[in-house]
């Protein structure tokens, strides 16, 4: 009896020690994103432009995107599929829209024409905060590589070690892991280290979130 009772304690601290909010509402702001991005394309080249819609819970959805180039002297570019041809040294704006509930979104990308197609590894930085009354902080870089993405978190990372099951993961829902990508179980809370996370576009999420995996409870996010 006393062994049944401690492990009853024991259970009801590990679900104290990741007491989060309850999210009833997970809906967001749908959005379209063109997730190729060259610099410059080379003069008299081909190259197929692609766009990510996400829903309104954040999850991928295949819809017909509509492309349209600024300058189709430079830049000529067909609707729906999004296959463009460089045809003169320049610059043109390219733009993917996609209309629903008579709304329009679009994502807008300036495109040069040169010599040579240049590819430029992109990268964005931003902060980790707690979305919780636990620890979780530090200053974070997100950079695209050529087998995927590296996720180099900052030496002012703090995080609370108490917290049971914690995990990183990449979503495109701040308030849900449910389409999200699992990176890791968080064993460092103090301190620099990195994720080198293979397969991932580098446009492919919008936000990195920290969840207790166990009882699915949100303790932090940074924006990407």
């Amino acid at each position: 009896m006393k062994h049944i009772f401690s492990l009853l304690i024991l259970f009801s601290l590990l679900i104290q020690g990741c007491i989060g909010d309850d999210f009833v509402d997970d809906n967001v702001e749908p959005i379209l994103q063109i997730t190729t991005t060259p610099d410059t394309l080379a003069l008299g080249s081909t190259f197929q432009f692609e766009a990510m819609y996400l829903n309104n819970i954040g999850a991928q959805e295949s819809v017909d995107v509509q492309w349209e180039s600024a300058d189709q002297e430079v830049i000529s570019i067909s609707s729906p599929d999004g296959l463009a041809q460089a045809l003169q040294i320049g610059s043109s704006t390219i733009r993917a829209s996609y209309q629903f509930d008579e709304k329009v979104i679009e994502d807008i990308i300036e495109i040069h024409v040169g010599q040579n197609t240049v590819d430029v590894l992109q990268s964005k930085s931003g902060t980790i905060e707690t979305t919780s009354f636990y620890t979780l902080k530090g200053d974070f870089e997100f950079i695209e590589t050529e087998e995927g993405v590296l996720l180099d978190i900052a030496e002012n990372y703090e995080a609370s070690s108490g917290l049971p099951g914690l995990y990183i993961y990449l979503s495109n829902n701040p308030n849900s892991i449910a389409n999200a990508l699992e990176v890791s179980a968080v064993d460092v809370f103090n301190g620099a280290h990195r994720y080198d996370i293979p397969n991932v576009d580098f446009e492919e999420y919008q936000f990195i979130v920290y969840f207790c995996k166990p009882f699915n409870v949100k303790v932090g996010q940074a924006d990407l």
